[in-house]
C-alpha cells in the first residue's frame, strides 16, 4: 500500500514539475520574443482621407458612377461623415481606453481639415504619411514620387508639427523605387506589404528598413464596405483572429495588424463593436495596443527580427 502511495506520488509531481516547466518556458520564450516582453502586440491604423479624394473616389456609389464632370453629392457627403463624425467618435474610443494608434493622413486632408490633422497630432497618436493625395504612384518615375511623397509630409508637418517617419501608398500600389525614396526621405518602415504577422527588416541599398505588415483581413474597408460585413461579423472576425495570434504568441513574435477609415471604422455600430474588441483583449495578460513608429524602434535593431529580402532585386 505504501509502495503504490509512493509510486502515484511521484507520478503527480512529476506532472506538475513538467506543467510548471512548460509554464514557464512558454512565460520566457514570450518575454524573449518582443523586446518589451509582451506575448501580443496590437497596432491599430486610423486612415485620414476625406477631402484628398479624386472624382470618382470608391464609395458606396461607385456601382453607377455619374458622367465624368458631374458632381456626386450623396459620395461626396458620405466622405464627408468622416470628417464630421468618423475621427472624432474613434478619438474619444481611443482616449477611453488610452491606446495610441496610427494614422496615416493624406496630405489634401490635412489641408481641408486642419483641426482634425492637429486633433489626431494632440492626442498622441502617430501621423504617418498616405501621400500628398489618392494618386497613383506605382507608375511615377523616381523624381516624380519623391516630389510627391516630400509634398505629402512636409504639407502635414507644417499642420501637426509631426513628420511622419512610416508611409502608406494608395491602396499599398507601390513602385519598384517607393523604398528608396522613403529611404531617402529619412522614412524608418512602411506597412504596403502582406507577407508576415510580425514586422520584419529588408535591406534598401544596403541598409536596414522595417516592414511593418499591412491586413486585408482585419480591414474595414474590404470586409465592411467591400463586402457587406455587419459590425458583428467583423468583432467576430478580430476575435478569432486574436485568439489564434496571441496563443501563437506564446512561442513566437506575432503582431495584429487593425485598419480602420474615417468614414467606415468611425460609425457607431464600429466603434461599438471595437469597443468590444478591446475590452476582450484585456481579458488576456501580456497584450499591448502600440503605434507602428514605436514598433518599428523597437525591432529595428534587435536580433530576433527577421530579415527578408524578397524584393532585393528592386531596393539595390
Amino acid at each position: 500500500m505504501i509502495s503504490t502511495f509512493l509510486k502515484t506520488s511521484v507520478v503527480l509531481i512529476s506532472i506538475l514539475f513538467t506543467f510548471l516547466c512548460n509554464g514557464q518556458t512558454k512565460k520566457e520564450n514570450s518575454a524573449r520574443n518582443w523586446p518589451n516582453g509582451a506575448q501580443l502586440v496590437i497596432s491599430v491604423s486610423m486612415q485620414f482621407e476625406t477631402g484628398g479624394q479624386p472624382e470618382g473616389a470608391e464609395s458606396p456609389f461607385s456601382g453607377s458612377p455619374l458622367p465624368k464632370g458631374q458632381p456626386d453629392l450623396p459620395a461626396e457627403s458620405w466622405f464627408r461623415y468622416g470628417a464630421n463624425e468618423g475621427i472624432y467618435r474613434m478619438l474619444d474610443l481611443w482616449k477611453k481606453y488610452n491606446i495610441k494608434v496610427t494614422s496615416h493622413v493624406v496630405g489634401e486632408a490635412a489641408v481641408k481639415y486642419p483641426k482634425i490633422a492637429k486633433a489626431i497630432a494632440d492626442g498622441g497618436h502617430e501621423i504617418a504619411a498616405h501621400g500628398i493625395s489618392w494618386s497613383n504612384q506605382w507608375n511615377m518615375n523616381y523624381a516624380d514620387e519623391l516630389a510627391f511623397v516630400k509634398k505629402g509630409i512636409d504639407t502635414v508637418e507644417a499642420i501637426t508639427g509631426k513628420r511622419g517617419v512610416g508611409y502608406n501608398a494608395n491602396w499599398l500600389r507601390r513602385s519598384p523605387n517607393t523604398l528608396k525614396v522613403l529611404q531617402e526621405l529619412g522614412f524608418l518602415y512602411h506597412i504596403d506589404d502582406l507577407s508576415r504577422d510580425e514586422p520584419f527588416i529588408t535591406k534598401v541599398n544596403g541598409k536596414n528598413f522595417v516592414v511593418m505588415p499591412y491586413t486585408l483581413r482585419n480591414n474595414d474597408i474590404v470586409n465592411v464596405e467591400g463586402k457587406h460585413w455587419s459590425p458583428d461579423q467583423f468583432l467576430w472576425q478580430l476575435k478569432m483572429e486574436f485568439d489564434q495570434l496571441y496563443e501563437e504568441g506564446a512561442t513566437k513574435r506575432r503582431m495584429m495588424s487593425i485598419s480602420f477609415h474615417d468614414r467606415i471604422g468611425g460609425t457607431p455600430a464600429m466603434v461599438r463593436a471595437m469597443d468590444s474588441f478591446i475590452k476582450y483583449t484585456k481579458t488576456k495578460k501580456g497584450v499591448v495596443f502600440m503605434r507602428k513608429d514605436d514598433i518599428a524602434k523597437m525591432v529595428l535593431n534587435d536580433p530576433k527580427t527577421p530579415i527578408d529580402n524578397a524584393e532585393e532585386k528592386y531596393n539595390n
